[in-house]
């Protein structure tokens, strides 16, 4: 093989394995999971219960702040207070919100019947069993919607 062919073909090897090299090495840069430090990574943090996160918090101000055991104790004392205010108010908010949405359900159905009373002055009377039909075809896709964006019913 003539001096000029053998440097060709040796550059040439040269240069794929390179490659392969250098895709290897990024492909494990790339594929290279984080820091292990016995938690998944991946995985979402864990939800504490109410009562986990107010030791959480307490344990966490208490030696933040260097709080005493008198300090702890008031501590304690504001949370529980501030725990039952946002009780009260969270049980106002939703008396407020059922009655709002009832009176929304109301008017909604109002305007509703209204709309089917006015339909139903336009039409002949040929054409109101018709438009009845249609309406309770209507009705009976949506109670289906409504079924299927609740989902199935628990097993029992």
């Amino acid at each position: 093989m003539p001096k000029l062919g053998l440097s060709a073909v040796l550059s040439a090897l040269l240069m794929f394995f390179s490659g392969a090299v250098l895709g290897a090495f990024s492909y494990r840069l790339y594929s290279i999971s984080p820091v292990q430090s016995g938690k998944d990574p991946g995985a979402p943090p864990k939800k504490l219960s109410p009562e986990e996160f107010r030791k959480r918090y307490v344990a966490d101000i208490a030696s933040a702040v260097k709080l005493d055991d008198r300090q702890i104790a008031a501590l304690n004392h504001v949370l529980d207070q501030t725990r039952d205010e946002a009780g009260r108010l969270n049980d106002k908010i939703k008396q407020d919100h059922d009655a709002v949405n009832e009176k929304w359900h109301a008017d909604r159905e109002a305007v509703h019947n209204q709309q089917v009373e006015s339909i139903n002055g336009l039409l002949r009377a040929d054409q109101l069993p018709l438009y009845a039909a249609f309406r309770a075809e209507r009705e009976r896709q949506h109670r289906q919607r409504e079924q299927q964006r609740k989902g199935p019913p628990p097993p029992r």
